[in-house]
């Protein structure tokens, strides 16, 4: 979602706190006019682009997704003397809802990984030369995936290439069949897919490169994957908001305070 994320020298110097939706470093510091909680320019901008399509009309104000703070405006391009101001009421000309699928798949970024490493036995999975049998339910896995982390609705393009890598890579040097050892083909396989993955993920990349291995690693397809995940995190279903949920969520240390991406404050159903 944060391309600029990848340009260092556009980066906040010696801010260690990373943006709480990219978790990248801060691109074009910015500020939610009422809370102040700091983001990435274009990262909140996407999110009230994402939070306005859910609405049959622009809406003027924009929930923080830190606090649920109600903001009217973006601060950014603060330069010590003067500052710009986007107004949340602006034509964004953008319509992309994210599904209920969507924000669980996004929340998950969110939490510890070590919290689902261990679901499935990725070892297994290397060793026993797993990955050379065809997943036919990759490329849609894939497709919910990158929509949900770029919040971008035509992802078909950047979906054709990942999994273009993902194939070739599983199935690179096979005639040396039993010279492989399932340590290097993992590695070499993550590295690929993360060179592929990078320019689209930015910051996200690594986690990406886990949840697929896990994905791929389960065997499953994507409803019985999502209720063998869910179960780990202590959630009922994608979307989930009760409390008991969020305080199911937050008994596991998250990376960063509570996103409130599962909220549903649209006046459009799912």
């Amino acid at each position: 979602m944060n391309e600029e994320s990848n340009n260092s020298s556009a980066c906040s110097s010696g801010d260690s706190n990373p943006c709480p939706i990219c978790l990248g470093p801060i691109v074009q510091d910015s500020y939610l006019d009422k809370c102040f909680h700091k983001f990435c320019y274009s990262c909140i901008v996407q999110w009230t682009k994402v939070v306005a399509g859910k609405h049959s009309r622009p809406p003027s104000s924009v929930k923080c997704p830190l606090c649920k703070t109600e903001n009217l405006s973006i601060i950014h391009g603060y330069d010590g003397s003067s500052f710009q101001q986007h107004y949340i009421n602006q034509d964004f000309g953008y319509s992309f809802i994210l599904t209920r699928a969507h924000k669980y798949r996004l929340q998950c970024y969110y939490t510890e990984p070590g919290i689902v490493n261990d679901i499935f036995n990725v070892s297994r999975y290397w060793k026993s030369h797993k990955y050379l049998q065809p997943n036919r339910w990759l490329q849609s896995w894939l497709r919910r995936e990158i929509q949900a982390l770029m919040q971008e609705e035509d992802v078909d393009i950047i979906v054709h290439h990942i999994l273009g890598v993902i194939n070739s890579s599983l199935t690179r040097n096979e005639q040396k069949f039993h010279q492989i050892v399932p340590e290097t083909k993992q590695e070499d396989v993550k590295a690929l897919v993360s060179n592929a993955a990078n320019p689209f993920l930015g910051a996200r990349t690594e986690r990406f490169v886990n949840e697929l291995e896990l994905f791929l690693a389960s065997g499953l397809n994507i409803e019985a994957y999502d209720a063998v995940y869910m179960h780990r995190l202590g959630w009922s279903s994608p979307g989930d908001s009760s409390e008991a949920s969020k305080e199911a969520l937050n008994e596991r240390t998250t990376v960063i305070p509570y996103l409130y991406i599962f909220d549903d404050d649209s006046d459009e159903p799912d």
